[in-house]
């Protein structure tokens, strides 16, 4: 019997297994009971932690919100599995990749799935840690035409109120999928978070794209993009991109707690969030969308959000009155003044740059002046030195 073959029995053992497990009166059903308790004294609620401290008003939220995980790879399953774990409502899957035993590095497929797809080995798994996530997948590429408007589809109703859903992750390893992504979230006006873990394995990264308010993929393309080089030669022989599981685990991690914070409102959701491991370096920051961005519907996402903020109410601003600065003594009669006037300083600015707009300088360099004499005189005074001493004793 063959290696291949030897799997296959063992799939099907397992399978018969799980049969017997979701018979009324098993195991599955103990724990769907317990997982569908959610008072506080029940151990087993997954987010109870953050009603206790304080963090959050009603955990139990996560239950009605849908999230669409795309791509199942090295980030995508552990973030299906911790997002299964804090109980969310829904899980749409969308991977097209078969399970292989190089794919035993993820942390969550296992030897005995080799041939399934990722997207039925994670059902298999996930539903036994959680029976009360509804799960949905599908196992397609979206960067085809026809694939690409069904997933357009699921995510504007696949929800669990038959709606959009909620969030998007984007958890592929390619250019093309962020892409694809990145267009059907532009036109449906679909808030969604882009991850992503470098080719050496020691990086990775998560951004959060709100359609016209945040910069979307296309608006600041990656280096390798933006000069025309083939993503292809970026590629190692033999390599694996994101083959470890720490790094993976770091940044599913920043995902699902990203998410968390923006699905149930507490925390501040972070817009780009990078990790380097070989510096222990986090950069953090915020990219306001590109006026002149290649994608149209972002564009005319970029519109409605500027339509949307100049209909909001705008706060009245009372003009800052001036404190004067009154001392309760001055007997010696002290005043600062300055001897430069406006004129003076104005001359004395250096030329200002030519910048883009929605930028300027806080200062300019002065402007040298060459005086003929350089070192510095003293008016000359009638009184003596003896005079201004007698002056002094007299005070």
């Amino acid at each position: 019997m063959s290696e291949m073959e030897a799997l296959k029995v063992r799939v099907k053992q397992l399978e018969a297994e799980l049969t017997q497990l979701r018979k009324p009166g098993s195991v599955r059903d103990k724990i769907s009971e317990m997982s569908s308790e959610v008072v506080d004294s029940n151990p087993y609620s997954r987010l109870m932690a953050l009603k206790r401290m304080g963090i959050v008003d009603n955990y139990e939220r996560i239950r009605n919100f849908t999230v669409a995980v795309v791509g199942v790879g090295g980030v995508g399953s552990v973030t299906a599995e911790m997002l299964t774990r804090c109980g969310i409502g829904k899980l749409l899957l969308f991977d097209y990749d078969k399970v292989e035993l190089a794919n035993m590095n993820r942390l969550f497929f296992q030897p005995h799935q080799a041939g399934l797809s990722k997207v039925e080995a994670a059902e298999k798994t996930l539903q036994v840690i959680n029976p009360d996530v509804e799960f949905e997948v599908h196992n397609y590429n979206i960067t085809t035409m026809d694939n690409f408007q069904h997933f357009m589809n699921r995510i504007s109703t696949g929800s669990l109120k038959k709606g959009p859903v909620d969030l998007v992750l984007s958890c592929v390893d390619n250019f093309e999928a962020r892409m694809a992504i990145n267009t059907a979230c532009n036109e449906l006006g679909q808030t969604w978070i882009e991850s992503g873990v470098s080719e050496n394995a020691v990086s990775g990264h998560i951004q959060v794209i709100i359609p016209g308010e945040t910069a979307c993929f296309a608006c600041a393309p990656p280096l390798v993009v933006a000069t025309h080089t083939d993503e292809k030669t970026l590629k190692r022989e033999g390599v694996c991109a994101a083959s470890l599981p720490t790094t993976m685990g770091i940044v599913a991690g920043f995902l699902v707690q990203n998410t968390l914070k923006y699905l149930l409102g507490f925390g501040q959701v972070t817009y780009y969030l990078g990790y380097n491991a070989l510096q222990d370096f986090f950069p953090s920051m915020a990219m306001k969308p590109n006026p002149t961005c290649d994608d149209i519907h972002c564009q005319k996402q970029q519109q409605q959000f500027q339509i949307r903020e100049a209909a909001k109410p705008k706060e009245e601003t009372k003009p800052e009155e001036e404190v004067k600065i009154v001392h309760e003594e001055n007997n010696w009669g002290i005043e600062l003044v300055s001897e430069t006037t406006a004129e003076e300083l104005k001359a004395a600015e250096g030329e200002t740059p030519q910048l883009v707009s929605g930028i300027k300088v806080a200062y300019t360099k002065p402007t040298v002046k060459q005086d003929d004499d350089d070192e510095a005189t003293v008016e000359a005074n009638e009184q003596s030195l003896d005079d201004l001493m007698a002056q002094m004793k007299n005070i």
